[in-house]
């Protein structure tokens, strides 16, 4: 037979240049050229499509003019797994395995051929026992005889082609040499197809991390240019919805010291307003919780967050969240809280998103850290502030005691309490009399104590109106009321590990006392109008001049609170019950005030210091100091002149008094004061006024009138 030999030429736009392939002519018969014909539209099909799906779709309408089969598919292997894995399958077959099927390397005929670089024709799978699994799995279909072509380029070993068909031994050897130059065209479109996908999956890669990237440069912008919490959040957020849509973000803090979470920041434009900022929830309740303790981020899908019985838990659901990211806020080795991301989507966030998150909380978490030890640097600051104003105030008070005066047995027993209560740390009530100097041992127990290097902070209580006592004892934040334009510090806060000594205890008011309980044995408290709560360490002092028991008899005062400031209570004596200490300070205070006034006074006459002996002295040391305060003033020489003429007729009026008709202590007491603001014309302040006359301070006497019911009589 004679044989001849032509040049087939098939021109493929997807590479330069023509292929030309050897084609042996026998018998030129119209099966041939139908054959060559394919060929031609084979290398149409590939320059027309990318898609390799569409590749063999197209391909196998136009070799299934001219080849006999049931299914056409693409075999790719992944020699990492040691895997061929079906790419596509064209086939009318019904039931057929899927997409992405995959088998053994060795245990397939793809796997062989791609192997071997050999075609394989098989033409009974009945009889063929080298791919048990594959050939039972094609013989499940139907499929009787196979021909698989390895696609080769210059370059690689792309994979595999098959063909099946429900016939035995459908493909000859005319079959095989047509399809394995259609399986040369094949590899070349293959491999530029997966080619292509990989440069497009890197290009979709690389703009993900450019955007990814450029998140991260503009959370640092932020960052830098923002210093304002809740404006710096939502510019953060903004950035983020971009590479990360979601509707929710939050920024949780951890209180360790209670282990609750507080949020920080909000910001949830279409939210129903069920989740709002400085909500506080318990740490293990809510989803926010796992982070803090497991350190790693946490992913909750559709139907988690009905397992946390927390309110932010319950608002998430109520507010139809499907997903919920939660990434913890981690610096210098601790946790200060959580970034927390949600979504109304399903399964939203991949991995990627969460790797993003855990970037932007690395920078949140600096940035939180700043805001808090700004605000915290900012409190110390009004705290400095705010002691440096009540020490200042406190030098310009006149403090006539630089030290206890006295060598009464009486009042070496005071001492002597002092000295063993002052380092036990304990509550300390000071009772007594007005003028008998509660102040001064309340001073001289933050000096013995081990507190003695921290702020003595004091508040009388009823020199402050009954509204702003709370204000003043525990602060208040900006318009927490009408006319609070600022923050205020209390003498609460301010007295933080130092000592807080309560005057006239007895007058707070019956309202307050539970909050002052509370602070008391808590250690805690909120400012008016914050939901913040500060701790605080302070030693209390006590002191009244009031029956706090009998106040509680009459239910004007906490049973709770009494026992709570009565754990060790002082009795102060009064000037009359150690009259041999009124020489002593007679001349302590002669001398003293001489000195500050550039006086010399070097003598006391005896029968003044007798009589100063046997006067009662009803206010006490303070009525002594101001009544020895005036005589240096009157004096013009070197001797203490002390107007006993006025001594004398307090004396005179008050056994008047007495003998008309007072039968009680506290009767006297009013009708003395009331004799005194006659002759001073009601007026009480001011150094002429009836509080010096009577040796009181004047917020003393002004309590003394509101018990006593003393009113100034009306025209």
């Amino acid at each position: 037979m004679r044989v001849n030999w032509c040049l087939f030429t098939a021109v493929n736009s997807n590479f330069p240049g023509s292929l030309f392939y050897p084609i042996r002519v026998e018998t030129l018969d119209q099966a041939a050229v139908e054959r060559y014909r394919t060929l031609l539209e084979v290398s149409e099909s590939i320059a027309l499509h990318r898609d390799l799906a569409a590749l063999f779709h197209d391909l196998g309408q136009r070799l299934h003019r001219v080849v006999p089969f049931d299914f056409l598919s693409l075999v790719l292997p992944d020699p990492e797994r040691n895997v061929m894995r079906l790419h596509v399958l064209e086939t009318p077959l019904s039931d057929t395995v899927a997409v992405g099927y995959e088998s053994a390397m060795g245990e397939s005929p793809g796997g062989l051929v791609w192997q071997t670089q050999e075609p394989l024709v098989v033409d009974d799978l009945a009889q063929e026992t080298r791919f048990p699994a594959v050939s039972e799995m094609l013989r499940g279909h139907g499929v009787r005889s196979i021909c698989t072509l390895p696609l080769t380029t210059a370059q690689r070993r792309v994979g595999s082609m098959g063909l099946g068909s429900v016939e035995k031994a459908a493909y000859g050897e005319a079959d095989l040499e047509f399809l394995q130059h259609v399986a040369r065209q094949v590899a070349v479109a293959v491999d530029n197809a997966l080619n292509y996908q990989d440069s497009q999956l890197y290009h979709q890669q690389l703009s993900r991390e450019r955007d990814r990237l450029s998140v991260l440069l503009e959370v640092t912008n932020a960052l830098v240019t923002n210093l304002d919490a809740p404006e710096l959040f939502r510019s953060i957020t903004t950035c983020l919805r971009r590479v990360i849509p979601h509707e929710f973000a939050s920024i949780a803090l951890h209180d360790a010291a209670n282990n609750q979470l507080r949020v920080y920041a909000l910001d949830f434009p279409t939210g129903q307003g069920l989740l709002r900022e400085e909500m506080t929830v318990p740490a293990e309740a809510a989803p926010a919780g796992c982070p803090i303790t497991s350190r790693q981020p946490v992913l909750l899908g559709p139907g988690e967050l009905h397992r946390f019985p927390s309110e932010i838990a319950h608002a998430l659901e109520a507010e139809e969240m499907k997903t919920v990211c939660c990434v913890p806020l981690i610096t210098h080795n601790r946790v200060l809280g959580t970034l927390n991301v949600a979504t109304r989507r399903e399964n939203a966030f991949s991995q990627a998103d969460v790797d993003l998150l855990s970037q932007v909380a690395a920078q949140i978490a600096i940035a939180v850290e700043n805001a808090l030890a700004f605000r915290q640097i900012g409190e110390l600051k009004d705290k400095l502030a705010e002691e440096k104003l009540y020490l200042e105030g406190e030098i310009r008070t006149e403090h006539n005691f630089e030290e206890i005066v006295g060598e009464s047995a009486a009042l070496k027993r005071i001492l002597k309490e002092v000295e063993t209560v002052a380092p036990a740390d304990a509550t300390v009530l000071i009772l007594g009399e007005t003028g008998t100097g509660k102040e001064l041992i309340a001073r001289a127990i933050h000096s013995l104590s081990p507190r003695r290097d921290r702020t003595f902070v004091k508040l009388n209580c009823a020199a402050i109106p009954t509204g702003l006592l709370e204000s003043e004892l525990f602060g208040h934040e900006k318009g927490a009321f009408t006319g609070a334009i600022a923050q205020k510090i209390g003498r609460l806060e301010l007295a933080h590990q130092g000592t807080l000594f309560l005057d006239e205890v007895g007058d707070i008011p019956l309202e307050l006392q539970p909050k002052l309980l509370r602070a008391l044995h808590e250690k805690e408290f909120e400012r008016l109008g914050s939901t913040r709560t500060i701790h605080v360490d302070v030693r209390l002092v006590a002191a009244t001049n009031r029956d706090l028991a009998q106040m509680v008899n009459d239910r004007q005062f906490r049973a709770d609170l009494f026992y709570r400031l009565n754990v060790f209570p002082i009795s102060m004596p009064s000037l009359r019950e150690r009259p041999e200490d009124i020489p002593v300070l007679v001349r302590y205070f002669a001398q003293e005030i001489s000195r500050r006034m550039n006086r010399a006074i070097e003598t006391i006459p005896a029968e003044t210091m007798n009589a100063l002996s046997r006067y009662h002295w009803p206010g006490n040391v303070r009525e002594l100091e101001n009544l020895i305060e005036r005589a240096v003033i009157l004096s013009p020489g070197s001797v203490l002149n002390v107007p006993l003429a006025e001594l004398k007729r307090s004396s005179e009026t008050e056994a008047g008094t007495t003998t008309g008709g007072a039968t009680t202590l506290a009767d006297a007491e009013r009708e003395h004061i009331l004799r005194i603001l006659g002759e001073t014309n009601w007026i009480v302040g001011g150094p002429h006024g009836a509080a010096a006359r009577l040796g009181m301070k004047r917020t003393t006497l002004q309590s003394k009138m509101r018990k006593l019911e003393i009113a100034r009589p009306t025209a």
